[in-house]
């Protein structure tokens, strides 16, 4: 959305609240006023955002995260028009703080969501681009980290810890797809993810699993060193996490492995047809009903539904990804 705004607004003075994580991703995007609000400090950080707003005025606030800390945020933004989401789709009493919202468009994916903001501006959202910085230290760090300069494989096996967010395809699995791929394809496999606990010890359990070692990067890099990495990669598999999304954004063919939530709503927005999805059985398993007689996006809490998921189906979608040209 920020790059459709640069493109077709460049007069345009853009700020954006962001939190500390987020801001690593996209701190050198040029032309943008970041302004940091760190939710670990709790009510400070919501004093600390006044005092930095305090003297700004804008013409538009668009508050594109439906939650109340979002909410109580926006309150401390002195602008004349404030555009949020529709009122199903207004969760932490966003429309409380707002005076305009985009179109009710029922069951659309979260990027579309997204993309209703410019549209209710008036701006085009035909094309859909990222172009998120990848600094050259960045990129020499991630193939200082790589063991192999050819095509490669990347796996980011876990998504993020949450209480009864099941995700997570089985460790042998994923093992099985890194041997066919270094045997069909000659691709070697590299593991990504984050530096918690959980996340290392799923890697190097593939790894143990295995025959053909994939070089474990989980935990070593940056989220920069990260996007880097994925945009060298012939092919990304994940479930539904961050790291997918990264590597849609950069271009990179992902595959998704999705059973406990829809992918018609947060699936890798290019490449849903690479998606294994499994989450219409999962969903008839779970509550006896179809995708469309469930609420849009609604989650699967159970834990066996990421088996699911079978190899052949993965296969047959590497197969299809091999076949794009990068």
């Amino acid at each position: 959305m920020l790059r459709i705004l640069q493109r077709q607004w460049p007069e345009t003075k853009i700020s954006w609240i962001i939190g500390k994580t987020e801001l690593a991703l996209v701190e050198d995007l040029p032309d943008v006023d970041f302004i940091v609000y760190d939710k670990s400090q709790g009510w400070k950080a919501q004093l600390d955002l006044s005092q930095k707003l305090k003297n700004k005025n804008f013409d538009f606030l668009l508050n594109m995260q439906a939650s109340m800390r979002a909410s109580l945020a926006s309150l401390t933004v002195n602008a004349k028009h404030k555009l949020g989401f529709d009122r199903a789709r207004a969760k932490g009493m966003q429309s409380l703080v707002t005076n305009a919202s985009i179109a009710a468009v029922p069951r659309q994916h979260v990027l579309d969501g997204f993309l209703e903001f410019p549209k209710t501006l008036g701006l085009d959202t035909s094309e859909v681009h990222w172009d998120i910085p990848i600094p050259e230290a960045a990129f020499n760090k991630a193939k200082e980290l790589l063991q192999y300069k050819q095509p490669f494989l990347a796996i980011n096996p876990c998504s993020s810890i949450r209480a009864r967010n099941y995700r997570n395809w089985d460790i042998a699995s994923y093992a099985k797809i890194i041997d066919f791929a270094s045997e069909k394809y000659d691709l070697p496999t590299v593991l990504t993810g984050g530096p918690s606990v959980l996340e290392r010890k799923y890697a190097t359990a593939i790894a143990t699993a295995a025959k053909h070692k994939p070089c474990n990067l989980v935990g070593q890099t940056s989220l920069k060193e990260l996007l880097a990495v994925l945009s060298l990669a012939r092919v990304v598999i994940a479930p539904d996490t961050g790291p997918a999304h990264l590597a849609n954004a950069v271009g990179t063919p992902v595959i998704g492995l999705y059973a406990t939530s829809n992918p018609g709503r947060t699936g890798p927005y290019l490449n849903r047809e690479l998606t294994v999805n499994c989450y219409p059985e999962a969903v008839m398993e779970e509550f006896g009903k179809s995708v469309e007689e469930i609420e849009w996006g609604q989650r699967v809490r159970n834990p066996a539904a990421m088996d699911l998921i079978r190899i052949d189906a993965v296969l047959e979608k590497l197969d299809k990804a091999i076949s794009i040209k990068p």
